[in-house]
């Protein structure tokens, strides 16, 4: 069985870095960076009635720094801060959408970057109607988030998805099991 053997922190901030060895079963050591920040959870909020996802688009320092724009169509997410990833996501869906979600469709808790990070997501979709707008959005003010509520037809954000135009892995995959889950919505 593979053990961790030796852990150093090298950054205790918003998220932390780690230098951990990972002792294999032949007793051979192996250096590993881990980064550590948290269980996260995101939804995909969708209209079944007119057709229509609620995303946000904001912008991201990590295709920023590789020279992208930056700027991120995806569903709403964000860090659990230890509560119920049920009782996250939906915290998260009114600070950035504005949407009051009541029943989740739970998808699954998959890890985001298994090589290199702690990270699991946890993955909704939530049906919502007109009446369940009952915010503006736009993020946490106190958070700098800069968020801007975006609601498409569902069609249109699948052909984004398919097409790189929302290159978001957790948005994709949400898409695509709302298409599973309710393929004539599509």
């Amino acid at each position: 069985m593979h053990v961790i053997d030796n852990i150093k922190t090298i950054h205790d901030g918003w998220g932390k870095f780690h230098l951990v060895t990972v002792k294999s079963p032949d007793g051979s050591e192996h250096p590993r960076q881990v980064e550590d920040h948290g269980d996260a959870c995101c939804v995909l909020p969708y209209d079944p009635d007119r057709h229509v996802v609620t995303l946000v688009r904001q912008p991201r320092v990590g295709p920023l720094f590789k020279g992208g724009d930056g700027m991120m169509l995806e569903a709403p997410a964000g860090l659990t801060d230890g509560e119920d990833p049920a009782d996250a996501v939906r915290r998260e869906a009114m600070e950035e959408t504005g949407l009051k979600l009541a029943e989740l469709q739970e998808i699954g808790a998959m890890w985001s970057m298994p090589g290199c990070a702690t990270e699991r997501m946890h993955l909704y979709l939530a049906a919502y109607g007109e009446a369940d707008r009952v915010g503006a959005g736009g993020g946490s003010e106190h958070e700098g988030e800069e968020i801007e509520v975006v609601e498409i037809p569902i069609t249109v954000a699948a052909r984004h998805a398919a097409t790189g135009g929302i290159c978001d892995m957790k948005t994709v995959l949400l898409l695509q099991a709302l298409q599973l889950r309710h393929p004539a919505l599509f």
